[in-house]
């Protein structure tokens, strides 16, 4: 099976209309276009009854005291967990392209909602985490809401656009089901997948 992200070539920086946050001199980051970028996908095997898209970032601190604090680094050596970006489920085995901008066109504020979505069935991103201390953005963050990694990070993150043939009709997820859920639902049921991998940073000193 092939995955192309178009627009996001293979082990390169992914544009900022596809971010949530972008460079910013005067704040370090000021909100981006977030559109979701164009998927389009064939070669899925036979019996493929469903698709299952994800996009995650697996360079995340696992400790936040650091992040995005004036004076202050995340370490390079810090251990790193999965931060998901992109949740959708459910995705009709005929369907073989995702349009630029279909799940998402811009930062929404308290986040978008789960469940059925223009395509496939939404779970929720990390974002419903990650921005629950701010009152003017805390909610629930579901669909697509693209990169943002810490200004201060001593790394670049990598985020793995993913899609997943799977041999059912329904991973019978209902609710605020997450990256974790998915991944246990789907497991033993992928017939193929792949996989393409972007870039992103907002470190001054580590921008091209």
């Amino acid at each position: 099976m092939k995955l192309q992200v178009r627009g996001v070539e293979e082990g390169q920086p992914v544009p900022e209309k596809f971010a949530f946050g972008v460079f910013s001199e005067q704040d370090h980051m000021s909100f981006g276009p977030n559109r979701n970028p164009e998927l389009v996908w064939d070669g899925a095997p036979e019996g493929t009854k469903s698709f299952v898209v994800m996009m995650f970032d697996p360079d995340v601190p696992s400790v936040a005291d650091d992040v995005n604090q004036e004076g202050k680094t995340v370490p390079a050596d810090l251990p790193r967990v999965d931060f998901f970006h992109w949740l959708l489920v459910d995705i009709p085995a005929g369907t073989k392209r995702i349009p630029e901008g279909e799940d998402s066109d811009g930062v929404s504020p308290k986040g978008k909602d789960y469940g059925p979505g223009p395509i496939g069935v939404r779970g929720v991103n990390n974002y419903t985490q990650f921005l629950a201390g701010n009152p003017d953005m805390a909610g629930t963050y579901a669909g697509y809401d693209g990169p943002c990694p810490p200004w201060n990070d001593e790394i670049i993150h990598h985020y793995h656009f993913e899609v997943h043939a799977l041999d059912v009709d329904t991973l019978g997820l209902e609710g605020e089901f997450d990256g974790n859920d998915v991944r246990q639902a789907m497991a033993g049921h992928v017939l193929a997948s792949a996989r393409v991998t972007g870039t992103y940073t907002l470190n001054p000193a580590l921008r091209p």
